[in-house]
């Protein structure tokens, strides 16, 4: 049996300030690097093996990675102080477009509630200049299917640290969700969730 582990970075310094972060490289808040590092000791307190490890491009993603190995004593992954891990754009976080950087109660209060919830929310409508969730499914898919699943298929534990949209869009992949429901996916940060599979196929998925 071997494990996928999908981890949502640590709260970053946006999300405390409740805007609207996308593609924009912010880093990780106080409450953040100690979410990764709780979720580092979790993982090793569960005794859940790593091999390797796949990551955005963005840096509250891969900082999340680094400290939570450290915190894990996963020494193997390192070279020197040096995590070694893929990153590609891919799994970046959902671009927001001219939604970026705006506080998210002020956007509400200025395009009406319900117009910010379908931008958020909806699965295929797109925020001013930005991406829809669709958008994402359609850049994570390939990149899950072609890159990440090979390892899988050879029975490796990966691990996934990423972000809410781009982790909606691998729940979605993986028909944890569907259309309708996937907009009710509410994805912790710095919260690890295993996927379990055996012989190529999920027989078991939850939270640590």
């Amino acid at each position: 049996m071997n494990k996928l582990i999908l981890l949502r970075h640590g709260q970053s310094q946006w999300n405390q300030k409740n805007r609207f972060t996308g593609w924009k490289d912010v880093d990780l808040s106080s409450k953040g690097i100690l979410e990764a590092k709780n979720s580092g000791r979790i993982i090793k307190e569960k005794n859940i093996k790593i091999d390797k490890i796949y990551s955005s491009n963005l840096k509250r993603a891969n900082n999340t990675a680094v400290i939570a190995m450290k915190e894990a004593e996963y020494n193997h992954l390192f070279d020197g102080e040096k995590l070694i891990m893929i990153k590609n754009d891919s799994l970046n976080e959902r671009d927001y477009g001219e939604l970026t950087g705006l506080n998210k109660l002020e956007t509400a209060n200025k395009f009406g509630k319900d117009q910010v919830h379908i931008w958020r929310r909806s699965f295929d409508i797109n925020p001013p200049g930005g991406e829809s969730l669709k958008d994402v499914v359609n850049r994570v898919e390939p990149y899950f299917n072609e890159i990440i699943k090979k390892d899988l298929l050879e029975n490796k534990n990966i691990l996934v640290a990423a972000h809410g949209n781009s982790l909606r869009a691998l729940f979605f992949i993986l028909n944890f969700y569907d259309i309708k429901s996937i907009s009710q996916a509410e994805i912790p940060t710095g919260k690890p969730f295993v996927i379990e599979y055996e012989k190529e196929k999920i027989i078991n998925k939850y939270y640590l």
